[in-house]
């Protein structure tokens, strides 16, 4: 079909590549279209496309190095940036780079057939709608905007909204034939991702390096806390992945872990059939890998014209780590014929210029490159149900190369079950176990804090190492906070909330093993937590700073309240506004206490 398609994520910050973009990129180059991913601020991806077609148009590779000259130009006006350029200052070549400064300062965009914007939490709402309605600049006339994902699925009312008509909304998942391009018969979401695109944008995924993929769709629970049912509201209890996998391995290289979004996967009675096919995949017990040289697979792509701009500028990165691995005299030659052939950036390299330049890489990547045999691990990701959890299904996941082994721990009524599950991992020699503590919906802060609690205690026990990381309850649908983080459940204020973020950062999000760890973050006992929750923010992020000093005067103070004083501090503090009206007219004790939560955070 020959499209100009461009497929956008918000700049918002996330761990996971977004798959269904990735899936969208193999349907639109399988329709022989030109595919195009950005992830980031629009202005730059205007910048980007404008300085590219003007250093096209002056076809000079001489010039090449002068290339963020240019692009600086685009953006700024300043002429001073094209003083003692040799060979471009020509009456010509200023009126067409003045006339791209024009167009960037305008708003005048290079213009796309079809632009595809992913969208997730929909706390990141206002990214999210920026994004999509800056991408109108891009799009040519007559050309559509799609917007899917998450959050244009949970509320799709509200987003439409913000964005206007123009925008085609697409809920679900991509699992309809037909959803692009009506006499199209592919199913987008069984298409395997493209992993090329994520070498298009400079912003790196921490999870990249990993097949993302579902072995079951949807969940047999509606729990009222979780978006799944409207996301995936059909259980589908077996998606192949094996072909998946191979065709990534061919296409972009073998990757190290296999990251399983499944939402249930245990409610699956083809549960053995899955794991199966896990350890087909290469991801049996003490599973591992050699690397795979990603500068040959970048130049066998090249070579076969597969996605140029993504493996051109990934062979630029690899030279870029590559010359700082080399002696002085072999970087100082490696960069001189990096800048005679115009490789010098990924904007001005050509895939000709690059595959010419592999004669005399090659021998440089090989001394340099040498792959070491590493672990890899599967992840099912969202965590598996503890009141599915048998001996036979913990036997089925010991065969294969699980870490860590992710087990719901939602509800403190749950304890029972939880521990069950734990314990029965253990049996089995998994001892390498994480879960995510819902808190804020329904429970009260005592119960986060025993389930903390049972899961240090386990660790002791058992000899296994548990990571918690509680996670804050937010109505993603409810008009009044899907927008913003500020919904606080009934037993909660937004003091305790803080507070329990707070010792978040301090641990790096997470609670590992360690009796003494726990009780320093969140106090030896309920009575130590409770006097946490309170403790003005900076004590608690700086603990060692203040312990023998500020932090104990406010502890005294604070313990010595009582009656009328102590329930006047506690409500203000629970506020966490601390104004100066609300101080002023506190008693004199409470007045004393709040003046230590006017220091600020370093």
């Amino acid at each position: 079909m020959n499209r100009r398609v461009l497929l956008l994520e918000p700049p918002y910050k996330n761990k996971y590549p977004p798959m269904g973009l990735m899936k969208l990129a193999t349907y639109f180059r399988r329709c022989n279209d030109s595919v195009r991913f950005f992830k980031g601020s629009l202005r730059d991806l205007a910048l980007n496309l404008l300085s590219e077609e003007f250093y096209s148009s002056l076809g000079s590779a001489a010039l090449a190095k002068y290339f963020p000259r240019f692009r600086e130009y685009i953006k700024t006006g300043k002429s001073s940036l094209l003083d003692n350029i040799p060979g471009f200052l020509n009456l010509s070549n200023e009126i067409i780079i003045q006339d791209f400064r024009k167009r960037f300062r305008i708003q005048d965009y290079p213009k796309f057939d079809i632009i595809a914007v992913t969208t997730l939490f929909t706390f990141c709402w206002k990214e999210t709608a920026d994004t999509i309605n800056g991408a109108k600049d891009f799009l040519a006339p007559h050309g559509r905007l799609l917007a899917g994902g998450v959050a244009a699925s949970l509320v799709p009312e509200y987003l439409r909204q913000e964005i206007g008509e123009t925008p085609e909304i697409i809920t679900g998942t991509l699992s309809t034939p037909g959803i692009i391009d009506p006499d199209n018969k592919d199913i987008i979401d069984a298409l395997p991702q493209d992993y090329s695109i994520l070498d298009e944008t400079e912003y790196t995924y921490p999870s990249r390096d990993a097949y993302f993929a579902y072995t079951t769709r949807g969940c047999i629970r509606h729990c009222p806390f979780c978006a799944v049912p409207i996301l995936e509201p059909e259980y589908k209890k077996f998606c192949g992945i094996y072909e998946q996998l191979r065709y990534i391995d061919e296409h972009y290289g073998m990757k190290k872990d296999l990251l399983l979004m499944d939402n249930n996967v245990l409610a699956s009675d083809r549960f053995g059939e899955i794991i199966s096919e896990i350890k087909r995949c290469g991801f049996g017990k003490n599973a591992s890998y050699l690397p795979p040289d990603e500068y040959g697979i970048a130049l066998r792509n090249l070579q076969v014209g597969f996605s140029t701009r993504a493996y051109v500028r990934k062979i630029v990165g690899i030279y870029d780590a590559t010359a700082s691995r080399l002696p002085e005299k072999e970087q100082g030659d490696f960069y001189i014929f990096r800048e005679n052939n115009g490789l010098l950036y990924p904007e001005t390299a050509t895939p000709e210029a690059v595959i010419s330049a592999d004669s005399y890489f090659r021998p440089l990547r090989t001394k340099y490159f040498h792959p070491v045999r590493r672990s890899r691990y599967v992840d099912f990701n969202q965590g598996i149900d503890a009141r599915l959890v048998t001996e036979s299904n913990m036997r089925l996941l010991a065969e294969i190369n699980i870490r860590p082994l992710r087990i719901a721990f939602d509800h403190y009524s749950q304890r029972d079950i939880y521990v069950r599950a734990v314990r029965i991992a253990a049996r089995f020699g998994i001892d390498d176990l994480s879960n995510y503590l819902l808190y804020n919906f329904e429970d009260e802060p005592d119960e986060l804090y025993l389930r903390m609690k049972i899961n240090v205690d386990l660790c002791e026990e058992l000899g296994v190492k548990i990571y918690s990381f509680p996670m804050k309850y937010h109505p993603v649908r409810d008009p009044q906070y899907f927008r913003n983080r500020d919904y606080i459940g009934r037993h909660w204020n937004r003091k305790f909330i803080r507070a329990v973020q707070a010792v978040m950062n301090s641990t790096k999000g997470k609670i590992g093993k360690g009796v003494q760890f726990f009780g320093a973050a969140f106090g030896h006992d309920i009575h130590e937590f409770h006097e946490i929750l309170y403790m003005p923010e900076t004590f608690i992020i700086y603990r060692e700073k203040y312990r023998l000093t500020l932090a104990e005067e406010w502890r005294e103070k604070f313990r010595a309240l009582s009656g009328t004083d102590s329930q006047e501090a506690r409500a203000i503090i629970q506020r966490n506004t601390f104004t100066d009206d609300e101080i002023s007219r506190a008693a004199p004790r409470v007045r004393d206490i709040l003046q230590y939560y006017l220091l600020e955070r370093e």
